[in-house]
Order: C-alpha cells, then structure tokens, then sequence
C-alpha cells in the first residue's frame, strides 16, 4: 500500500506545482490602481492630480461652511496626494447637505445623548477641453457621536465637529473612488 501513498503525493506536488506556473504566467497581469503606468497610457494618480476641485457652495459663517471647506480639503489631498495639482483637464462641482439627528434622547432631561451626522453629496465632473459632462455621481456618509454628559457643551461640539469631519473624509474617499473607476473604465 506504501505505493499508494507515494502516488497521491506526487499527485499533489503536480497539482502544486500546476498553481504556481499558472499564477506565474498571469503574475504580469496584474496592476495597481493608483500606481504609475508604463506605456502610451496616462495613469490614474496623474489624472486624478489633474482634476481642478471647485469652491463648494454653502453659506459663510456656518457650519456648513466648515464641513464644505473640510471636504474639499480632504479631497484635494485625496487627489493630489499633496503635492498640488497639474493643469487642470477636468473640473469637479460637489454640492452638499448636512444633516444632524438625534438617535437617542433623555426623556427625563429631553436632551440629546446619541446623534448621527450625514452628509449627502452630488458631483458633477465636466472636462475642460470640450466642456462635456463625463462623470456625474452622489454620495453620502452617516457619523455618529456621543454627547457627553448634560453640562459638557463644549466637548458636544468637539464630538460633533468630529463627526462632520469623519463624515467629511468618508465622502471624499468614495469621490475620489468613482472619480478613479472613471478613468480607468471611461464611463
């Protein structure tokens, strides 16, 4: 019976080694998403570093203000990786709205102890050179906070300010993911 056992070892090193040259002959496939690419083709962190983010429009001296300044931040680096942009070919439009409710109330107090903050975002790339729309797309973010305790005002607006910031770079990470499939796909 010893044969038996040599036979379904070999078997298996066959099979083994039948995996390892197929996965060594599509190894040169593969390519990262973000990384540089060689040949006549652009890669997606230069097409992404060319996109020209607009102002987003919300009332000054609100919070809306802050979070759309916090976005477009967070965006900005998400594209460019900080090193600022390169000639626009592209230009971005993001409108936004905040949303704040409360999930959990004290009903001896009626005060606010949970609360989830939300972003909805629409975005709208056109590209320069023919000023076509090319990308249109929406996205959002839920957050939520706790409020600390009844007298702690302060640390419920650090909490918040948190929250929409969380929220904030959620949002930027999905734009920039669909902004990404768009250059790679074309749709």
């Amino acid at each position: 019976m010893w044969w038996r056992d040599k036979a379904e070892a070999l078997g298996r090193v066959m099979r083994l080694a039948t995996a390892m040259a197929a996965a060594g002959l599509v190894a040169g496939c593969f390519q990262p998403l973000y990384g540089n690419q060689s040949g006549p083709t652009a890669s997606v962190a230069g097409a992404l570093a060319a996109v020209e983010v607009l102002q987003i429009d919300a009332p000054q001296g609100t919070p809306e203000a802050r979070v759309a300044v916090e976005l477009r931040n967070d965006l900005l680096f998400a594209l460019t990786g900080g090193s600022g942009g390169l000639s626009p070919a592209h230009r971005l439009k993001i409108t936004l709205s905040i949303s704040h409710m409360a999930v959990i109330v004290d009903i001896t107090t009626g005060r606010t102890e949970d609360e989830v903050t939300g972003i909805d975002a629409t975005f709208t790339m056109t590209e320069l050179a023919t000023g076509k729309v090319v990308a249109t797309g929406s996205s959002f973010a839920r957050v939520t906070s706790d409020v600390p305790g009844q007298e702690q005002r302060f640390a419920r607006a650090r909490a918040q300010r948190d929250a929409e910031n969380r929220a904030a770079q959620v949002v930027a990470d999905q734009i920039k993911s669909r902004l990404a499939s768009y250059f790679v796909a074309g749709t």
